[in-house]
């Protein structure tokens, strides 16, 4: 039984570039290796690159007809690529923190697809407000590219890589000297974390 449970979590953990482009026919999104985007880090053995969705052709490319950034949501794509030689669990937690330091926890995909426009305190932000039924969600974002793109991998083979949407808000003048913090990677054997990583948001 554990044996086939690690099968089918290897299975999510690789869902991998070409898969994330069958998620929808909308959206052909086409992810590259980690080590190719500018800004990427390697800590450890593991390479990690962030990319806000900031343009229409990034926005067509991952959610189809709908725009997050022009709304006040910036989608950022993590990939993640192993080369410790050992499965990693990803219990991610990303935070966004601007030029002056402040943080704010990424916003479940759920709340994004109801977004309306109104940014929250920074003390509201990530929380889940009372449960509306997904059919009565009337919203430029209510897409379901919004949570199939979401970051959803826990468990990372050695040798492979693994891509998702974290969703923030913020602007473009948010972008300005930001940066991506990122937490919650380990060892899947011995439940040790790794040093967190932080990834420039601001580069070209």
């Amino acid at each position: 039984m554990r044996r086939a449970v690690i099968v089918l979590l290897s299975i999510a953990a690789v869902w991998g570039p070409d898969n994330l482009s069958a998620v929808d026919n909308k959206a052909t999104l086409r992810v590259q290796d980690a080590s190719t985007y500018p800004g990427n880090k390697t800590q450890e053995k593991i390479t990690i690159a962030a990319k806000p969705y900031n343009t229409p052709a990034l926005a067509a490319e991952a959610f189809g007809k709908a725009k997050p950034y022009e709304m006040g949501i910036m989608p950022v794509l993590v990939v993640i690529k192993n080369n410790t030689g050992k499965p990693m669990s990803l219990d991610l937690v990303a935070e966004f923190v601007s030029a002056d330091g402040e943080h704010a926890e990424a916003l479940p995909p759920f709340d994004v697809q109801r977004y309306n426009g109104v940014r929250r305190r920074p003390d509201q932000r990530g929380r889940n407000p009372l449960p509306i039924p997904r059919s009565k969600i009337k919203a430029p974002l209510n897409v379901p590219e919004i949570e199939n793109r979401s970051w959803g991998v826990k468990l990372l083979p050695p040798g492979e890589s693994a891509n998702g949407f974290f969703y923030f808000e913020a602007t473009d003048a948010d972008l300005r000297g930001a940066h991506l913090y990122l937490t919650g990677i380990k060892d899947a054997a011995s439940n040790q974390p790794y040093f967190y990583f932080e990834m420039p948001l601001d580069v070209k």
